[in-house]
């Protein structure tokens, strides 16, 4: 039995949740007391070679240069007969969702996608899901022999807790031939650029419908800006127009996972708690005390906005001289 991680990198750069991905990974392997490898496409796996794993596999050949889920497919399901692993993990992204399922069906398997928890009951694996947008987790016990195969929501796991350690590199050449690839790549997509990835934040301010007005966003941006942290919003504040849709965390906007996280006037619905969870430490501020948004707080502060939020600012600016 093993783990195997498979790592995605876009541009020569590592997707951000292929780090959680393998911190998931480590942590499963070592709830199963087995091993834990990653694996890289079209690309070197040396720097993760201070990573605690088994190996580290680099697959590269000339059909890899360019994503194809056929390509992708092959190569993968290759690697897989030769490491027969028990588990093997994707980050949730768009090129996994486009290839993933191909390859489990290739294996006579069922992908268990945008998973939040995986955990070891009896010996066996159960992946925890979220339905109705995050209203209710679903668990999916594995029955059958492996491979499993799960992908992981963004911000489920920590990228930093990835365990240091010591891994073997290994070269994979997957037999590849050039008919088997129906599709030829056209340019990556590109999004529009964003004045701000809020996922790479380490600290975030976030507001909702309790400041009222739009005139009193500035009570809150000056915590931002004392704080040096970045602006965000819940859904109602976007839909108004107080701060651009780029700055909305939640299931319809962007998934964070800050070392901090401010919760100011948010009630926490579930929709704004998707895209928060992840985060290591949550400060919430709301008049109402029984607001959900304190069932997942570090810290909660219950009493009125406009009179806690300018007492804080000042005793930050205090502190920073």
């Amino acid at each position: 039995m093993s783990v195997l991680v498979v790592m995605e990198r876009t541009g020569g750069r590592w997707h951000r949740t292929s780090w959680e991905t393998l911190a998931a990974g480590q942590q499963i392997a070592a709830s199963l007391g087995v091993g834990a490898s990653a694996v890289v496409l079209g690309g070197s796996a040396a720097e993760l070679a201070d990573k605690r794993l088994a190996k580290a596999i680099t697959v590269e050949h000339e059909l890899l240069n360019a994503y194809s889920a056929d390509g992708y497919t092959a190569a993968l399901s290759q690697v897989i007969e030769r490491e027969q692993p028990s588990l093997v993990l994707f980050p949730h992204t768009y090129q996994v969702r486009d290839y993933a399922p191909k390859l489990a069906t290739r294996r006579g398997r069922t992908l268990v996608s945008d998973v939040v928890q995986v955990r070891v009951e009896g010996g066996a694996l159960v992946m925890v899901r979220q339905l109705f947008q995050g209203r209710l987790n679903a668990d999916y016990r594995c029955a059958g022999e492996g491979p499993h195969f799960a992908s992981i929501q963004a911000g489920a796991y920590q990228g930093d807790a990835v365990a240091a350690g010591g891994a073997e590199l290994v070269s994979f050449p997957p037999t590849l031939e050039n008919s088997a690839i129906r599709t030829r790549a056209e340019e990556p997509f590109r999004e529009s650029a964003r004045a701000v990835d809020l996922s790479s934040a380490e600290m975030i301010v976030s507001v909702g419908r309790g400041i009222k007005e739009q005139e009193n966003m500035p009570v809150v941006e000056a915590l931002a800006q004392a704080l040096g942290a970045e602006m965000a919003a819940s859904r109602p504040i976007c839909d108004n127009g107080w701060l651009p849709m780029e700055r909305q965390v939640g299931s319809s906007g962007q998934t964070v996972s800050p070392k901090v996280y401010f919760a100011i006037g948010i009630s926490g619905a579930i929709q704004h708690l998707v895209g928060m969870k992840g985060s290591k430490t949550i400060v919430a501020i709301n008049k109402d005390a029984n607001a959900p948004i304190f069932d997942v707080a570090d810290y909660g502060i219950v009493g009125d906005l406009f009179e806690v939020v300018p007492a804080l600012t000042e005793a930050v600016r205090k502190i920073k001289g």
